[in-house]
């Protein structure tokens, strides 16, 4: 089959093939490319879609980079149960075999770098949700008392000018109290799980509209474990669960893993940018 490469991750050899039925971006099977002592993991995709003013074109088709994604993370989720994969950025596309090997050679030392750190180990994600309706309803409140002050307004008294300033203090002290608990919860749970991992990344909390999930984030982190202490970090994680009190009901904690050690990867250059080769 012709076409581009693209490269989903870089990897040390390993003896247990990939499943038979795995399909990657296009419908094309993933292959390994050794070189140097190193595996890169590619397929085969059609110019047509994958060269440089084609894919600059595809940024704005939200189904298409869905698709690719999806088919991406396939690939880099079955190479995780076999092996300790270095993964590359989505639509990382090389011209042939060639300026793949040449890419390898350029960054043959920090791969090794960064596989010898990440060799065995997983990434578990962990975040930490306060429910909308402990986030949400000091302002919803706000804005119904700001009507109702509307509406007095008309009639103006010093009692309703008091009323709504003490109602809305009450409901900016809930909101501001309900956000305190459950920030300090998150900082709790987060020091409890890096001291039971080797390292531990925060990332920006996640917005609702973009996420879809429901509530408001608090904690999104990032943990890599060995892969043979993983039952425990569960476990640790699955007991927290239940210790959410602190006048803050519901928060929900959600447990994502494991992955493949994205946060973890600090290659110089194991992104997308122009290359020898590249196309």
């Amino acid at each position: 089959m012709t076409g581009l490469r693209y490269v989903y991750a870089v990897c040390r050899p390993f003896g247990t093939p990939l499943q038979t039925q795995l399909a990657g971006v296009a419908g094309d099977p993933p292959r390994l490319l050794a070189h140097h002592g190193l595996v890169a993991v590619v397929s085969h995709v059609p110019e047509a879609d994958f060269s440089e003013e084609s894919l600059r074109a595809h940024l704005e088709d939200l189904d298409w980079l869905t698709s690719v994604a999806r088919a991406h993370q396939g690939v880099i989720d079955a190479l995780t149960t076999v092996t300790t994969p270095l993964p590359l950025r989505l639509a990382t596309v090389f011209r042939d075999d060639s300026g793949v090997r040449t890419m390898i050679e350029a960054r043959e030392a920090d791969f090794r770098h960064t596989l010898d750190r990440l060799q065995g180990r997983v990434e578990w994600g962990v975040k930490v949700y306060l429910p909308a309706e402990s986030a949400e309803s000091a302002e919803s409140a706000e804005s119904a008392v700001g009507a109702r002050s509307a509406t007095a307004s008309r009639e103006p008294s010093a009692a309703s000018g008091r009323d709504y300033l003490r109602q809305r203090s009450r409901q900016v002290r809930s909101r501001d109290d309900a956000w305190q608990r459950a920030e300090t919860f998150a900082t709790r749970l987060h020091r409890t799980l890096a001291a039971h991992a080797e390292d531990s990344r925060l990332h920006a909390p996640q917005s609702p509209a973009l996420s879809g999930a429901a509530g408001r984030n608090v904690l999104n982190a990032a943990y890599l474990v060995p892969r043979a202490d993983s039952e425990e970090f569960v476990e640790i994680v699955d007991r927290t669960k239940d210790e959410t009190g602190d006048g803050v009901s519901g928060i929900r904690v959600e447990l994502t893993g494991p992955w493949a050690a994205y946060s973890f990867v600090e290659v110089g250059g194991s992104g997308n940018e122009s290359g020898e080769g590249k196309a």
